[in-house]
């Protein structure tokens, strides 16, 4: 096995929002990949690979 990708960083980021429709509230959720995940699929696609994540905080 050989390295062909090694980042750090937000994978994902996600909100929430509140919005008020007639008397019910509804949460609003939106999920955005950042560089990180765009340059991830790069690297791997088309490739057998295996991905291990940690989390450092």
């Amino acid at each position: 096995m050989k390295v062909i990708f090694d980042g750090e960083g937000i994978f994902v980021e996600y909100g929430e929002k509140t919005v008020k429709v007639g008397n019910d509230k509804l949460i609003h959720k939106k999920e955005s990949y950042t560089r990180l995940w765009w340059k991830l699929k790069e690297a791997v696609k088309g490739k057998k690979v295996r991905i291990v994540v940690y989390e450092i905080e």
